[in-house]
């Protein structure tokens, strides 16, 4: 099936849309590029008003933008208000700092009296984004921020099962003022992509999605000439350390496993606890996952969504019995999810070891990987021996020591006491299988510019 909204929850088949037509994706092409044209040279302030206004009418508007939210993918409705006021503030912090973040940098050259040099940040011109369904807003506003302050035009491909929380994004750019061909929602196939990466008016390509996808883009973007930022899986290290507040630790341990139904590429899926406090761990991670409500994710009460489709959580329950076949125990804990549903049993994997399959694999829900270390030297050789690198987090008493280890720890985030997490003012990317590039921050607004140099020289030529 195409492009399709399908609750989650009742399994109920809402509403098709057809895939766009190379007609479509060709006109799109050029009402961005000619958006692009005018767009460029349009005051900061002028691209301030519309992304506040954007922000604006999401908060105004937040019941209507949740409720897709939750139907599309079975989002929590407690969620999805937090990723609308997510989405708000990322385009707050770009209307606010911007112009900031791309003013000329003047260098320091070796004789000031002859010459000076600038480096002015320029936009490339038309991008593409390709963009998941577990934040069907949040994705869209991480990459469309930053590129339409910096002067890009933006089409968007997203992902097939959030198609209406992908078009009200596009009606809410329009509402807010963006001109036309500003930011184009597609239905766009996989032969399309190609198709536009290879149009010359593209300059650049940006993906956030599985290491599959994300290879066979940057390949297709390399061979065009093309620039592209990944952001792929993640397999986050939740370290605890002999002296963390376990009480604490582990209700974000339980918390930063299961938001968004554990659908979420920076989501504490290892958790590797020094030997002394494992049990204690074990014991109050355990009760804290029982504690979760599976059900409606319209009702408030609910505490752990579905999945966002059933193939989603076939997956999931295909990777435990491949870790169950290789000497992994697995605990099942709470009471039985409901059978409506793409639900997984909350389970515990234990004596997992480095020959099973599952050891370097991600899992996309509600599955938690536990591993005693000796010490927080054998914690960090533990969070490092992942082919990802996106997030991780180390529980300490000691936030001084905390940040210590963090510097030990190969990803692009580490926080202290706190999951990874996700701020309008915190850069985000990672490295390794995780992909490259960076999102939010001026590190973002500065992955699709041009860093032109302007020098004047004065000297005389000499020959």
């Amino acid at each position: 099936m195409g492009y399709a909204t399908i609750n989650p929850y009742t399994g109920e088949v809402i509403k098709k849309f057809p895939d766009a037509t190379d007609s479509q994706v060709s006109d799109a092409i050029s009402k961005a590029h000619h958006a692009f044209l005018d767009w460029k040279s349009t005051s900061f302030s002028t691209r301030a008003g519309i992304l506040q206004k954007a922000a604006d009418i999401l908060r105004n508007q937040k019941d209507e933008f949740a409720h897709l939210l939750t139907l599309e993918m079975g989002k929590l409705v407690g969620e999805a208000y937090a990723e609308i006021e997510l989405s708000a503030q990322i385009f707050e912090y770009y209307v606010h700092n911007a112009e900031r973040l791309l003013e000329p940098e003047t260098l320091p050259v070796a004789n000031p009296r002859e010459a000076s040099a600038v480096i002015v940040h320029e936009p490339l011109g038309v991008l593409l984004a390709i963009e998941p369904w577990n934040f069907p807003y949040y994705q869209i506003a991480r990459i469309i921020a930053p590129q339409l302050s910096a002067g890009n035009t933006i089409l968007l491909k997203h992902a097939s099962n959030v198609p209406q929380s992908a078009a009200r994004f596009e009606q809410l750019m329009k509402e807010a003022g963006l001109p036309e061909g500003g930011f184009t929602n597609l239905y766009a196939t996989r032969k399309h992509i190609e198709m536009i990466l290879n149009d010359p008016r593209v300059q650049g390509v940006a993906l956030t999605g599985s290491e599959g996808a994300g290879a066979t883009v940057a390949q297709q973007a390399a061979k065009a000439l093309k620039k592209s930022t990944l952001e792929l899986g993640g397999a986050d290290a939740f370290i605890v350390l002999a002296d963390a507040d376990l009480e604490k630790t582990a209700k974000w341990a339980v918390f930063g496993r299961h938001w968004n139904g554990g659908q979420v590429c920076v989501s504490s899926k290892r958790m590797i606890i020094v030997d002394n406090v494992y049990d204690e761990f074990l014991e109050r991670y355990t009760q804290g996952v029982a504690a979760l409500r599976a059900g409606d994710p319209f009702d408030k009460d609910t505490t752990l969504a579905p999945l966002s489709s059933q193939e989603a959580a076939d997956e999931v329950k295909q990777k435990i019995q491949l870790a169950i076949s290789h000497g992994a125990v697995a605990l099942e804990v709470g009471p039985r999810v409901p059978q409506q549903g793409t639900f997984v049993q909350p389970t515990i994997l234990t004596e997992v070891t480095p020959d099973n399959p599952v050891y370097h694999m991600e899992f996309f829900g509600p599955v938690s990987m536990l591993f005693r270390a000796k010490d927080e030297y054998d914690a960090v050789n533990i969070a490092n021996d992942s082919p990802f690198g996106l997030g991780g987090s180390v529980f300490t008493a000691d936030t001084a020591k905390g940040a210590e280890v963090a510097k030990r720890i190969s990803t692009g985030m580490v926080y202290i006491n706190h999951p990874t997490r996700v701020k309008a003012d915190l850069p985000f990317g990672g490295v390794r299988r995780s992909g490259y590039g960076r999102e939010l921050t001026g590190l973002g607004i500065k992955e699709f510019v041009n860093h032109k140099l302007i020098s004047v020289v004065d000297i005389d030529a000499e020959f």
